[in-house]
């Protein structure tokens, strides 16, 4: 028997169909949109590897909210699905800022710390206010967690920058700046699991659910 239209919404249907949810995700994609955009800039201006990949971090993050907006209201299963695009787009960008980082260590780079010090504490400030944001929605579906983990990677990731740019100014040297560009890059492969368990757990449940 078909289940019926007026059936119970699934667990955390509602809040994803809540209003305060979605204005919170819209402020999430606006702010990374924006760091995107500046800093991006300001890495390739100071030459610091830390501060480019935390700008693709920001990238990703708005991308990642735009898919969230995109599913809410939606089934479980299709909010796991696309928590599972999410987790293979942290697991990309987390590899790839590593052979980034090892690039720089191959080829040598320059960082200019003040930069970093700026810039860093701009995207530490928007990453934080973004994390408290959603801090009540930490303990929902994948989606939900997804959001949630991407945006305390993103504000200890702004932490470790701001450290790259002490190291940078008090060694004279680049690796602080890749040694934090590759601890942004494990913290967005360890989101990617914790988020791909999740949903493929999600995932799992439906299809018993769904067999006669």
């Amino acid at each position: 028997m078909g289940k019926s239209c007026c059936q119970t919404p699934e667990p955390d249907q509602a809040a994803h169909n809540n209003p305060r949810w979605r204005l919170i995700l819209w402020i999430a994609l606006i702010a990374n949109a924006a760091m995107f955009v500046v800093e991006i800039i300001a890495g390739v201006t100071a030459d610091s590897r830390a501060l480019q990949a935390d700008a693709l971090d920001f990238f990703g993050d708005a991308a990642n909210y735009a898919i969230s907006l995109g599913v809410a209201g939606m089934a479980l299963a299709w909010r796991a699905k696309a928590a599972l695009v999410k987790a293979a787009t942290m697991l990309a960008f987390g590899l790839w800022v590593i052979g980034y980082a090892i690039y720089g260590l191959i080829v040598g780079s320059s960082p200019e710390p003040q930069t970093m010090g700026v810039i860093g504490t701009l995207a530490l400030v928007v990453n934080v206010i973004v994390a408290l944001l959603l801090f009540r929605y930490r303990e929902g579906d994948a989606n939900m967690r997804s959001v949630w983990i991407c945006s305390r990677n993103d504000a200890i990731g702004n932490i470790a920058v701001l450290g790259a740019a002490f190291g940078v100014f008090g060694t004279g040297q680049a690796w602080p700046d890749l040694l934090v560009a590759g601890i942004v890059a494990s913290l967005a492969i360890w989101g990617s699991v914790e988020v791909f368990n999740q949903a493929r757990g999600e995932l799992s449940v439906k299809e018993e659910e769904a067999r006669p």
